[in-house]
């Protein structure tokens, strides 16, 4: 299968192309752009194996809040573990380059699927709602709300399986709210809270979800415009129609699920994907009654479509294109037999293939019992994360590997506790191979930047190292003007200076200003004066 590359957009070499990232990925080219990083195709030296990079631009890494979502994508995927799910391998910094390293994915998006056959069988959206749904799931139960779905991140991988990607936006369920920034996300998938108050959780991706459901269905989006905020107004003041009214004689399931999804009443909606996902297989079998299986493989090679959104927000692109046959018409049925007629091809060619997989096994008879029962087995790497050295040395060596250690700064793992082993517990290694275990020094003490009398929003910039709660508290100050920092404390109260523990917790008092003069008013006006000042 070819791979789809992009040269830069300026004509000029790709400086990456070539470079062998912190020792061990070394980059052979350049999958896709996005507003906030880069995506290339590489391989892991050290695994042997291919995988996809992604670099924040350089022009951003001094910008404290696009390292911050950068970091904070890596980090929401990691914490999940699922089929549906794009698998994020590793992060870190390479002198100046930050980077994500993941699951490379030979395939194409929902959205290149949907400008070559424009719209989808019921049988077809099913199948692809139903694999979103069970990863969102997971993400939801994990407290993670995406909050940038749309089909550019859905992929469709040529061995046929269907992940969600790109979690650049996405933060904790319970850090859902408002940030006085401009909004995240693609204009079409946004939700009404989101544009109004922008205020996203688990019911925002399913009212995205409910707006790709639509377009999967009727070919098109609910709402259009010659601006975003024409799209926007539409959004939030009007009710998103049924499918049945584009495409008639569409099972009334669809219709039930699209108007569940996506009214604007945030509580009048699913809960969350586990919920969408429930009620979607209760109609799932009348749909697929006499239906044969669906297929989705991927078409010949084009640029992706151009996505509109309201800010820098980034799109991870983590695949390569494979091949289809020249672009066939919008017809539904034309586009389910070529979707099989090249199914059929690749099947012919997987036997051939096969075929001479199985001639070179019986020839590579001596080589097969070494890799798989002699000294050169790989072996599956036991998880000893939360161990203590002693018990996690043990348990590696049972298992056939020599032992190494080393010690590092963890301020997420207690010190003197094992949290993780290289190569990872994800991996194998050869029998008899070393691996090293990292043990954690706990959190280290780090200075604390002096924010009395800065704003709130400059203080929880200037404690990015630090976890800084939400929900801050208020108190009254003559001397510290209303809105600017009185003090940083710790949970239990104790002011904060000088240094502190890396990521420890945080909590900002902020003025209110001075207390309302109410000396010479009368009763009523001192009452009124003191309400109004929240009292």
């Amino acid at each position: 299968m070819s791979e789809r590359t992009q040269p830069p957009a300026d004509g000029t070499a790709d400086a990456m192309i070539g470079r062998l990232i912190d020792g061990r990925y070394q980059v052979r080219s350049r999958i896709a752009r996005g507003g906030m990083a880069t995506v290339y195709l590489a391989t892991d030296l050290r695994l042997e194996r291919r995988v996809a990079i992604k670099t924040m631009h350089a022009h951003l890494a001094d910008d404290s809040a696009f390292a911050q979502r950068f970091i904070q994508e890596a980090r929401s995927a990691a914490r999940l573990a699922h089929p549906n799910v794009v698998n994020v391998f590793d992060q870190g910094e390479d002198g100046e380059t930050a980077y994500i390293v993941m699951e490379y994915l030979p395939g194409i998006t929902l959205r290149e699927l949907l400008k070559d056959y424009r719209r989808l069988t019921p049988e077809q959206a099913l199948d692809i709602m139903e694999s979103v749904l069970s990863g969102l799931a997971a993400a939801h139960r994990a407290g993670i709300v995406h909050r940038d779905l749309k089909p550019e991140n859905v992929m469709l991988a040529d061995d046929g399986r269907i992940k969600l990607a790109d979690f650049g936006l996405a933060r904790a369920a319970s850090a859902a709210t408002a940030t006085g920034q401009a909004l995240l996300g693609t204009i079409a998938y946004l939700s009404p809270e989101l544009i109004s108050r922008g205020v996203a959780d688990a019911r925002s991706d399913i009212y995205a979800l409910g707006i790709m459901l639509y377009e999967m269905l009727t070919g098109e989006q609910p709402y259009v415009g010659d601006a975003p905020m024409q799209i926007a107004y539409q959004h939030a003041n009007s009710s998103v129609p049924l499918p049945s009214e584009k495409i008639p004689g569409l099972p009334s399931g669809f219709d039930e699920l699209v108007r569940w999804a996506t009214e604007r009443d945030p509580e009048l909606r699913p809960r969350d994907a586990g919920a969408m996902l429930e009620r979607m297989r209760t109609f799932e079998a009348d749909i697929r009654s006499g239906a044969n299986a669906t297929v989705v493989m991927p078409r010949t090679s084009a640029p992706l479509a151009p996505t509109q959104v309201v800010s820098d927000a980034d799109a991870t692109v983590a695949f390569a294109a494979g091949s289809l046959p020249a672009r066939p018409s919008s017809s539904a049925s034309v586009a389910e037999q070529a979707i099989v007629e090249h199914a059929h091809r690749r099947t012919r060619r997987s036997r051939i293939l096969l075929s001479l997989f199985i001639a070179i096994a019986v020839l590579a008879g001596g080589t097969g019992w070494y890799q798989g029962h002699g000294p050169g087995s790989y072996l599956a790497i036991p998880d000893v994360a939360g161990q203590s050295p002693d018990a996690a040395k043990a348990a590696l060596e049972a298992a056939g590997f020599a032992v190494a250690s080393e010690s590092d700064y963890n301020p997420d793992v207690a010190a003197g506790t094992v949290f993780e082993t290289r190569p990872r517990s994800t991996d194998r290694a050869p029998r008899g191979g070393l691996v090293t275990i990292r043990v954690s020094l706990g959190a280290r003490t780090i200075d604390f930047p002096n924010v009395v009398g800065a704003t709130e929003d400059v203080a929880r910039q200037s404690l990015s190292a630090f976890t800084v709660a939400d929900a801050g508290r208020t108190e009254f100050s003559t001397s510290i003007p209303s809105g600017h920092v009185i003090r940083a404390i710790t949970p239990d109260g104790a002011s904060i200076s000088g240094t502190y523990g890396e990521k420890g917790n945080v909590i900002l008092v902020v003025s209110l200003g001075p207390l309302p003069d109410v000396v010479g008013k009368t009763l009523d006006e001192a009452n009124t004066a003191l309400k109004a000042a929240g009292l």
